[in-house]
């Protein structure tokens, strides 16, 4: 669904731009980086956009096998990537738990290669951990929502190594920012955020 909005209304859209790989934990001193999916990514830029601590949020693709793919070929579902945000974060601010905690009460994490009307692998759930520590935090905050019941159903979220991450083309990046009227935003995003502002209003860049 997503797809077909998006080519309805961008089909005039420039083609990428300055696609980047960015590989390791840490990007500048007293930063971390964290890679989620969590279906559209446009939805989850979003909200990790308004996140205290949050230095950087970057829209792209990761996991699959395709070398610098397209969103073309992304949402054939066939180059195994899933969208991801890449977040660079301010650890004394916003712990890499507290990122989690966001992830998993702000996507249903208990379908399969699904996100509502968005359906195939490039939407899956999804946490690319850059070390040890990271994994067991996902690892941890996963089976906690999983006790907590927070969700009817078991948590299929995949955690999985990082590799590399391929940035998304740029009329990709910040996008609800740019596009809060497009028919996608109003009816699938602005209800996201809505939701996320009441939960984690304590959590929110003044």
């Amino acid at each position: 669904m997503k797809y077909l909005v998006f080519m309805y209304f961008l089909c005039s859209a420039v083609t990428a731009q300055n696609k980047g790989i960015t590989k390791g934990k840490v990007m500048e001193q007293n930063l971390e980086v964290a890679t989620l999916g969590a279906g559209c990514f446009w939805c989850v830029e979003a909200i990790y956009q308004r996140l205290d601590g949050v230095e950087k949020v970057q829209s792209g693709y990761s996991g699959g096998s395709v070398k610098n793919p397209s969103y073309e070929q992304v949402c054939t579902g066939r180059s195994g990537h899933a969208e991801v945000i890449q977040v660079t974060f301010n650890p004394k601010k916003l712990t890499y738990k507290e990122l989690l905690e966001v992830f998993f009460k702000t996507h249903d994490p208990t379908t399969l290669n699904k996100q509502g009307a968005d359906v195939g692998t490039q939407y899956r759930s999804a946490i690319f951990y850059h070390s040890d520590e990271q994994k067991k935090t996902a690892e941890q905050v996963k089976k906690e929502t999983d006790v907590a019941k927070i969700w009817d159903d078991p948590t299929v979220t995949e955690i999985t190594p990082f590799t590399e991450f391929y940035k998304a083309e740029e009329y990709h990046q910040d996008y609800y920012n740019q596009n809060s009227y497009q028919p996608y935003c109003m009816m699938v995003i602005n209800p996201k955020l809505i939701k996320f502002k009441k939960e984690f209003s304590n959590k929110l860049k003044k």
